[in-house]
């Protein structure tokens, strides 16, 4: 069995966030009058990037990994296909029917491949509504979506470090943008244009706005994302006691508490697939789809599922699964490397188009069915179950490793008093 689950591709900036960014630049053509050396290219600079939905490269992303996964499970996808489900945001089904084009494309010309096939694979959309039971994307956690601390988790642990890494950044834009009085906010948003108006080119040419920066403040730009994600979706190990969730300390020693639970639901179902059992959870699953073999199929023999979903719900689902529970709480102070947080980075987890492989094998004469994990191509090492040198643990091992999301994770919580 193999299983993808993943981000949808490349995409213009959030509505709020491309108003924001062209607030930003036509705040410094109205008050700068001088443009020179990397900044010259500002002034005939236009905003034009749309909103929320993929761009061409992020489709060309997706095309790309269909053709990757069916190459990669080639043994299994020449006589069978993927079940495909995508939860309803445009861009996220859109990623879901380029992953099937691709996928359906070099399954076409495969001259060992079934041809059964007449086109690209149908697609179960499930439902982004307030109040819609779905793994793919979060939603019906109340105290997770309104409460504080929760919901304020993530801004208070990167203002802290926006507060450190932008000062001097800052005053070099503003020395070179004499009087655009540029803010630490807006240092942000002239970094993320460098990436969005990337992702803008279909095929991907650098924006000269990823010059204005040196690769130094690149990386501390990486962790001011990274802290984003980890306290707003993410949590150790350490977290997964509940007498912590009323104590979230000021710095935020814990991560994000009910993150991993807003992940909990989709472990289940994958537990499901690994065990070709019912789906057994009380969260966020949909037992009406969960519960047909329709919409919901289990195999005994081998099989292929491909999911698509967001980058903070993958997030939590990592988190529920326990596949970084090695990286301590990190720092809002001081950059840590990527050795130092055992791997964890937002940019290495769940970039655009970010996908993450659950493999289920069998390896040379045992009888033993083994579970691999792959997140962006890299092997990740699974210590909560032993993990092998090549990140294989027996499926037992891996089942039991799962026992937060088994027990419910914390989702009585999920309730506002």
């Amino acid at each position: 069995m193999a299983q993808v689950l993943s981000r949808h591709g490349a995409r213009y900036p959030t509505a709020s966030k491309t108003v924001s960014y062209n607030r930003t630049i036509q705040k410094i053509k109205l008050k700068v009058d001088r443009f020179s050396g990397e900044y010259a290219f500002l002034k005939d600079y236009e905003y034009t990037l749309g909103a929320d939905q993929l761009t061409l490269f992020g489709q060309q992303e997706m095309v790309n990994s269909g053709v990757k996964f069916y190459r990669r499970y080639r043994a299994l996808a020449k006589h069978l296909d993927p079940f495909v489900r995508a939860s309803s945001e445009v861009r996220v089904v859109e990623s879901a029917q380029n992953f099937t084009q691709g996928y359906h494309q070099i399954k076409q010309v495969d001259p060992a491949a079934s041809k059964d096939g007449a086109g690209p694979l149908n697609i179960l959309i499930i439902s982004e509504a307030d109040g819609s039971n779905n793994t793919l994307n979060h939603g019906l956690c109340t105290t997770f979506e309104d409460d504080a601390p929760f919901d304020e988790t993530a801004s208070d642990a990167q203002s802290i470090w926006l507060s450190i890494f932008t000062p001097p950044i800052t005053a070099r834009l503003n020395r070179n943008l004499v009087g655009a009085n540029l803010s630490s906010s807006e240092t942000i948003s002239m970094m993320d244009l460098c990436p969005f108006n990337t992702v803008a080119s279909a095929t991907g040419a650098i924006s000269p706005f990823c010059h204005l920066f040196s690769q130094r403040e690149w990386r501390q730009y990486d962790y001011y994302q990274s802290l984003g994600k980890y306290y707003g979706w993410a949590c150790s190990i350490s977290c997964f006691d509940i007498r912590k969730l009323n104590h979230v300390q000021s710095r935020y020693s814990f991560g994000n508490a009910l993150g991993p639970t807003q992940g909990v639901g989709f472990t289940n179902e994958l537990i499901a697939r690994l065990t070709d059992s019912p789906v057994v959870d009380r969260t966020s699953s949909n037992h009406t789809l969960d519960s047909r073999n329709a919409t919901f199929p289990l195999s005994e023999g081998p099989s292929l599922y491909a999911d698509f979903s967001h980058d903070n719900d993958m997030t939590a689902i990592f988190s529920a699964m326990g596949l970084y529970n090695n990286t301590a709480s990190l720092s809002n102070t001081t950059i840590e490397t990527i050795a130092q947080t055992h791997g964890y980075s937002a940019s290495w987890t769940v970039p655009f188009a970010a996908r993450a492989y659950f493999e289920k094998m069998k390896c040379g004469r045992s009888r033993e069915d083994y579970i691999r994990v792959l997140v962006n191509d890299r092997v990740l090492p699974l210590e909560t179950c032993g993990g092998d040198a090549l990140g294989r643990c027996n499926m037992k091992k891996f089942l039991d490793s799962l026992s937060f999301a088994r027990a419910g994770g914390h989702w009585d919580q999920c309730q506002q008093q």
